[in-house]
């Protein structure tokens, strides 16, 4: 791993809020993510299974944590089983966990080597009553290749068919979603590295240089700064390009006059950050870049503010609808008569701004949490308001990440002095 060595202490914060909300003699088994063929004999870039890292740090596959809190056996009330690391393993494949490195990293003592794990759980298996598996159970998930996670669900219950099985995920999604003091140490150390790549394409970009050049300029200053990489394909979008919500091609090149909208984020030690920022290829917003520019930031502060304990997700973004509405009609774009007559289905709003405003931010990009449910203090939301119009090339975003706490929503990339400024950004493109 290029991040630096984590507090064990977050890992068992976690763990201890997860066992609270299991039922008396219950046993949770958590597995690593496969790691995937690439072709040969190569293999794509590992990148673990979000739920055991929440709850033991350990970034290695083929890892299995096995939690039983209840257990008469003490060594089995929480342990970890990991691929076994010798010296001739290591001249081989590399650094794996040594038993006392897993120790160091989790907070967990008992750590044995996974090769017949199953056998050596069974009686532990057996004295439970319950079982607690973890699935995906992100709504914004669709399953269409292999995973560990429901393939051992179907391995353990042929095995153990009179069990109770319970679902770790219901309660995962509100814990994840609430961040402890640790957590929000290494998310800030995400944001701050977002800084430094938003500075870097700053001074970097302008008219003549490739889509592509740029999001390079940004993995250099994730990866020197000891990230993983991005924590989700980067946008990189000039022009028109920018309309398309979801452009990852970053193949075109960048044209004077272009506004150019960067939506990237930084995963350090697994959890991500996620900005999105646009500029302008010369160096000079021209004023209907600015004008679009400006009512998309004046929306944003204002959406942010919203973002407070209580709030429910769904009546947010209604909210901040409106305030998008108000704007698109001082930019020309709608009129009031277009509101009036528009098709519910379909308001009139979506020609120019057709996404939602803010998710959970966490250890996924896309983080875990009930968007049914109100806000919590401690729950990190994106803030993205947008403005795409087609017809003249131009699309912003501008999207920071926001805190909330018990006196009012804490913007994290204010915190760390992320320009977003029109002045600031000119100021920084010209210096």
């Amino acid at each position: 791993m290029k991040y630096k060595a984590l507090n064990p202490q977050l890992f068992i914060q976690n763990r201890n809020r997860f066992i609270a909300q299991m039922e008396p003699n219950s046993i949770a088994i958590f597995h690593s993510n496969y790691q995937y063929s690439w072709n040969g004999d190569m293999t794509y870039k590992f990148k673990q299974n979000s739920d055991i890292f929440w709850l033991s740090g350990m970034d290695q596959e083929d890892s299995i944590l096995v939690l039983y809190p209840d257990c008469p056996i003490p060594e089995y009330r929480a342990c970890l089983f990991l691929v076994e690391t010798n010296e001739m393993i290591a001249v081989w494949d590399g650094y794996k966990y040594t038993k006392k490195d897993a120790t160091a990293t989790s907070g967990i003592n008992s750590i044995y080597w996974n090769g017949n794990y199953m056998q050596q759980l069974r009686p532990i298996i057996n004295m439970a009553d319950n079982i607690y598996l973890p699935l995906n159970e992100n709504d914004r998930f669709s399953p269409k290749s292999p995973a560990k996670a429901i393939d051992f669900v179907h391995e353990i219950q042929k095995l153990y068919p009179l069990h109770t099985y319970k679902r770790a995920g219901k309660i995962l999604q509100r814990l994840r979603s609430v961040k402890t003091a640790f957590e929000l140490e290494v998310m800030k150390e995400s944001v701050q590295i977002s800084k430094l790549g938003w500075e870097r394409v700053m001074k970097f970009t302008r008219p003549g240089v490739w889509e592509h050049e740029i999001e390079a300029e940004l993995i250099h200053e994730f990866t020197r700064n000891r990230a993983n990489g991005f924590s989700f394909e980067p946008i990189v979008a000039s022009g028109l390009s920018a309309c398309t919500l979801h452009y990852i091609e970053n193949n075109k090149q960048v044209n004077d006059g272009d506004l150019v909208l960067i939506d990237c984020g930084v995963d350090y030690a697994n959890y991500a950050s996620d900005m999105t920022r646009c500029l302008p290829a010369n160096g000079k917003f021209s004023s209907r870049q600015a004008d679009v520019y400006s009512a998309t930031l004046r929306v944003m502060k204002q959406a942010r503010e919203k973002l407070v304990p209580g709030t429910m997700l769904m009546e947010y973004q209604k909210e901040v609808e409106g305030l998008i509405e108000d704007e698109l009609i001082g930019l020309g774009l709608l009129t009031k008569e277009d509101i009036k007559n528009q098709d519910p289905s379909w308001p009139a709003l979506k020609k120019y701004f057709m996404h939602g405003t803010s998710h959970f931010l966490g250890v996924d990009v896309h983080d875990s949490g009930m968007r049914y449910e109100p806000m919590e203090v401690g729950m990190t939301f994106s803030c993205e308001p947008g403005i795409y119009i087609q017809e003249e090339g131009i699309g912003v975003r501008i999207e920071n990440q926001i805190l909330i706490t018990e006196n009012g929503p804490v913007d994290m990339m204010d915190e760390v002095g992320m320009p977003v400024e029109i002045s600031d950004i000119e100021d920084f493109m010209a210096s």
